[in-house]
């Protein structure tokens, strides 16, 4: 039986594989200090997302917004870790 992914150790994960510029903007947003940021960040994220039809302004920022969010809400830690598991896997492979 496979164990549940951590969010965490998953991020860990997906950090590696970026870009050294771009690890460290997403290690500074996952810093302790950085729910601040967080919480304002993502729910403008989803705010804009849901005008996705507009230009500039994407539904692709719903996701990026929720992701950013599962830091400081507890229950979106599992969805998020399972996915970021599964783009790491595939990411992995390639």
């Amino acid at each position: 039986m496979q164990k549940a992914p951590v969010l965490d150790e998953e991020l860990d994960r997906f950090e590696r594989h970026l870009p050294e510029r771009l690890a460290r903007v997403v290690r500074k947003v996952r810093s302790p200090g950085g729910a601040a940021y967080r919480i304002p960040l993502g729910v403008l994220l989803i705010a804009a997302g849901l005008v996705g039809f507009l230009p500039v302004l994407g539904f692709w920022m719903v996701p990026l917004g929720l992701a950013i969010l599962a830091q400081d809400v507890p229950f979106l830690r599992p969805p998020l870790a399972r996915a970021l598991a599964w783009i790491n896997r595939r990411w992995e492979r390639a």
